[in-house]
């Protein structure tokens, strides 16, 4: 009953709000920017890899490192198990549309990541930003930058959470037949010892790992991709036509491949959901479009490269009766398609790799609700409570059906969503102002140095 009742509300709210609003908000701020995701493509990996992007202060983490956390983080649920979601509950045609919101979305990547440059603050040897920042120091709206610190706790540290525990669930069910209890008690017992500071060493473990496991997971699918390079052509074509088809107008089919594409799409890139400028704001660089340029970059090999991969090793698998399944529980559609392009060991590399993917995540995203709760009230009374309700989440959602906690996220990133485009809209001006000083002063090097003298709006601008 509940499970109905939220999958009405959030098919309601997607197809007459999130949809629109993402895309249009898009297209707007491709407008707005001159189309930056695509004319200064080349210059993202100029600046990725160029030494005068971390200022000599080094107060914080260089492009690079940023960039690679950031691609690394986004390798993981959304890529393996949000894809194969997406492709058997709204066809083939979903990957196109996920291409869709990724390149629109790319300009609303820039303007977020660039603000939360803009905006961040000092905090002894690094810095600290994000949405409820410049919410409060570039909007001067204490109470809206609040409202956005209780939407991403509740989403990224609870909610989504409990959707990395059922990924993993699922992934070892289906490798190693274990209890979902036996998954729910190992994965609760290990996030105890890293949130109630324990054990760091696991945290930081994850750290080395996990990085290291995204390069075999890409490598493995690039293998299986180049053994299978003459079929991509026919692969595209099916994924166009699923998602523009006459046939699929007419059936209704385009409705569930946009509605998919673009949920998917959002959980696996976050552009415009405000997550990743809380982690772009950490990053010591000389201009904050430089970092809006990289975190850009981010998300184009997020969808565009990763997810299709994932995608296309889906599809190659068999017939489309096979894959467009909805019983199929998201990442045991993925691990079934590893084994069978390469044997039943992929299958078992997939869980282990998921296991650390979400894991890690679910770290992470415990750490942005305990950074915005200290945004709230920086001598916060509420952490251990913030801290058993994660670790009731993780048991949640490792025990829950996939459709419930799916169906959450649906609706608490939507709501963290139109929170933050509202206010990045609010603040565009100033994002394009930082644009147009940096392509300024690119033709002149020696003054290459952001100033908060070089934007008409100078309020609450402190580190620049």
């Amino acid at each position: 009953m509940f499970l109905e009742l939220l999958k009405q509300i959030n098919d309601s709210i997607w197809t007459y709000i999130i949809i629109t609003v993402l895309l249009g908000v898009g297209l707007f701020f491709t407008y707005k920017t001159n189309f930056v995701q695509f004319r200064l493509f080349k210059e993202m990996f100029r600046v990725l890899f160029e030494k005068e992007s971390f200022a000599k202060s080094k107060k914080g983490t260089s492009p690079f490192q940023a960039f690679t956390i950031s691609t690394a983080s986004r390798v993981g649920t959304g890529n393996l198990g949000g894809v194969a979601i997406a492709i058997a509950s709204g066809g083939p045609g979903a990957v196109f549309w996920m291409w869709i919101i990724a390149l629109v979305g790319s300009a609303t990547s820039f303007v977020e990541n660039t603000l939360a440059q803009v905006y961040k603050t000092e905090d002894g040897d690094g810095y600290r930003g994000g949405p409820a920042y410049y919410m409060q120091k570039g909007l001067n709206n204490r109470k809206l930058g609040i409202a956005f610190a209780i939407a991403i706790t509740f989403t990224y540290g609870l909610v989504f959470s409990s959707v990395q525990s059922n990924t993993i669930r699922l992934a070892f069910e289906q490798s190693f037949d274990l209890s979902k209890w036996i998954m729910a008690g190992v994965l609760t017992i290990l996030t105890a010892l890293v949130i109630f500071g324990g054990l760091k060493r696991i945290a930081k473990v994850t750290q080395y790992v996990v990085p290291i496991m995204a390069i075999l997971y890409l490598i493995l699918a690039f293998f299986i991709l180049i053994f299978n390079l003459g079929a991509i052509p026919g692969l595209i074509s099916t994924i166009v036509e699923n998602a523009l088809g006459i046939r699929e107008i007419a059936g209704g089919g385009i409705g569930a491949a946009i509605m998919m594409g673009v949920r998917r799409g959002l959980f696996s890139n976050e552009a415009g959901m405000g997550s990743a400028p809380n982690a772009a704001a950490t990053a010591e660089v000389t201009h904050p479009a430089k970092q809006g340029l990289i975190q850009t970059l981010s998300v184009f090999i997020d969808t565009i490269i990763i997810c299709s991969a994932t995608a296309f090793i889906i599809m190659l698998s068999g017939d489309p009766s096979q894959y467009m399944d909805p019983t199929m529980k998201s990442i045991q559609l993925t691990q079934s398609a590893f084994s069978g392009h390469v044997g039943n060991w992929a299958g078992t590399f997939v869980a282990i790799a998921i296991f650390l993917f979400a894991f890690s995540s679910v770290i992470g995203n415990y750490y942005y609700g305990e950074t915005n709760i200290q945004f709230i009230k920086e001598k916060n009374s509420y952490l251990t409570v913030y801290r058993l309700a994660v670790l009731f989440m993780v048991v949640f959602g490792a025990v829950a059906k996939m459709e419930l906690v799916w169906a959450l996220a649906d609706l608490s990133m939507a709501i963290m969503a139109l929170i933050n485009l509202y206010a990045i809209i609010r603040l565009s001006g100033v994002a394009k102002d930082v644009l147009q000083d940096y392509m300024q002063k690119r033709k002149q090097p020696q003054t290459s140095h952001f100033s908060s003298n070089s934007v008409k709006h100078q309020q609450g601008i402190e580190s620049w």
